[in-house]
């Protein structure tokens, strides 16, 4: 269908204040639990003393968090900082040979941290990986690049190579795994483009080049090579318009919103609380839907944080890398749904799109999904909270296109025709709104657990109907009315030319 019609504006004030006072209604809950449960005996090791400005303690539940803002945080500048510095000095002096620098410095960092043997392991890896993509055989790449990455991610294989690194430190399992799971990742796309390669192939350095850029390597994210290749060897290095006030804005912005995830994290403990189910059975549904929406809200936030983080320093790189993830806010759909950009683009370039085409089959597009996620599994970790994660978002990508397909035919496709565009527009929207909630359930058992999950899906559903059931939805319907509408200007931005309709009823634009 083309662009909607605008929302009138008494809806668009009515939607905003309804979803204003639900979050800050549920935002209360939450902070009464906080604040009354904040001395639990389950509280002990996660909220720990924090700013003495507030008095308050800190939730501190998410190590990933307070490893790259507090804890380590100044070895992590200090790394980075260090990239930013020889990378500049040596563009200016011998822009041609950047890549090399760039591989280099993150060689080196990568063996003072890790040590020798960790680099012996993922210089293994990249040679099986690179003779492997001399053969030009994608589904060869696919079967050593999966071999390979189960051999990390599966018993006994994965402890047995982490016996080899040497020496014994708080990152050592984060950085083991990232680094090498990562690196495999790279590699698998190294070989995948060299298939596409037609005039011989790409070299061994390029690889190592590649693999070894450091601000990517432990954390990612993922840039596949070609895009890599062509940026890190251009050598016309220039700015856009105002990008540096960009960068330094959106750097400015990252710690900012740093500074306002630690403050609330000392009044919302919406990261502990999910942890302690007796406490979780005695909340009221509101706080439970809070709970389960501010724990997605959150793991967005720090994706697109540290992300952003890298992100800022791959753009002073002159790389274009992955954009930070969608707001979960924002998503309606699970065809949109994700937390890593950079997997998905990977994912979706080599996997669901190869095997999916246009995503108007059904049968491709089960097989597409079905083997996207299967390699989704892996790279996560096999286990049960994964499959159940892997299967529920598999199924709810899928019945997305079966529902989709059923109201494009008569009497569904007949009925919407005549039916005026704001009617269309509600009834959407209540499936978008159902459509949500599914994917806030669907997400939130791989965050904290399967039994919230459980818990929260049979109050909201079940023991909460009508009344918490129909005002969760209604509030969901007022977020996503405006998330459309929001969608709506911005497509008239990108594209104002309108929509005419030709060929009988089809829109086409000029």
């Amino acid at each position: 269908m083309g662009i909607k019609a605008a929302l009138p504006r008494y809806e668009l004030y009515l939607y905003t204040a309804v979803l204003a006072v639900a979050l800050i209604w549920a935002g209360s809950w939450i902070f009464e639990a906080s604040s009354e449960n904040v001395n639990r005996k389950a509280f002990k090791e996660s909220v720990k003393p924090g700013w003495h400005y507030f008095g308050r303690k800190m939730d501190v539940a998410d190590f990933e968090w307070m490893m790259w803002f507090s804890t380590f945080r100044n070895h992590i500048l200090f790394a980075l900082t260090g990239h930013v510095i020889f990378a500049k000095i040596f563009t200016l002096v011998a822009p041609k040979h950047r890549s090399l620098i760039f591989g280099v410095y993150g060689g080196l960092a990568v063996l003072v941290t890790m040590g020798w043997t960790f680099v012996a392991l993922i210089l293994s890896h990249c040679i099986i990986l690179y003779s492997v993509a001399l053969v030009k055989m994608k589904w060869m790449c696919f079967a050593a690049g999966l071999a390979t990455l189960a051999s990390i991610k599966l018993e006994p294989y994965n402890s047995w190579q982490e016996t080899l690194v040497t020496g014994s430190f708080d990152l050592q399992d984060i950085l083991f795994y990232g680094g090498c799971g990562f690196s495999i990742m790279r590699c698998m796309s190294f070989a995948l483009e060299n298939c596409e390669k037609k005039d011989g192939n790409y070299t061994f350095s390029d690889l190592l080049k590649y693999n070894f850029y450091l601000p990517f390597f432990f954390f990612g994210p993922i840039m596949t090579f070609d895009q890599y290749h062509a940026q890190a060897n251009n050598t016309k290095l220039t700015r856009k318009e105002r990008e540096m006030w960009n960068i330094t804005t959106k750097a400015l912005l990252h710690l900012g919103v740093i500074m306002v995830v630690d403050v609330f994290f000392h009044y919302l403990y919406i990261l502990t609380i999910p942890s302690d189910m007796k406490l979780v059975t005695k909340l009221s549904d509101w706080c439970l839907a809070g709970l389960a929406y501010s724990n997605l809200v959150y793991d967005w936030v720090k994706a697109a944080v540290m992300f952003g983080v890298i992100n800022t320093v791959a753009t002073l790189d002159h790389l274009d890398p992955p954009q930070p993830p969608k707001c979960i806010t924002m998503l309606y759909v699970f065809a949109e749904t994700h937390f890593d950009r950079g997997i998905n683009d990977w994912l979706c370039k080599y996997v669901y799109d190869y095997i999916g085409g246009d995503h108007d089959k059904i049968f491709k597009e089960l097989l597409a999904t079905i083997c996207t996620f299967a390699i989704t599994t892996l790279w996560l970790g096999p286990c049960e909270l994964v499959y159940i994660w892997s299967f529920f978002n598999c199924f709810g990508l899928n019945f997305e296109l079966w529902v989709a397909k059923l109201f494009s035919f008569p009497p569904f496709s007949t009925l919407e025709g005549v039916m005026g565009e704001a009617m269309s527009r509600r009834i959407r929207g209540v499936f978008n709104a159902a459509n949500f909630w599914a994917i806030i359930l669907y997400n939130v058992l791989s965050l904290n657990s399967l039994e919230f999950a459980k818990l929260v899906g049979r109050r909201l559903i079940f023991k909460g109907f009508p009344l918490s059931t129909l005002s969760v939805l209604l509030v969901t319907y007022c977020g996503v009315q405006l998330v459309k509408d929001r969608e709506r200007q911005q497509a008239l931005l990108d594209d104002p030319e309108p929509l005419k309709p030709v060929d009988g009823g089809k829109e086409k634009a000029e």
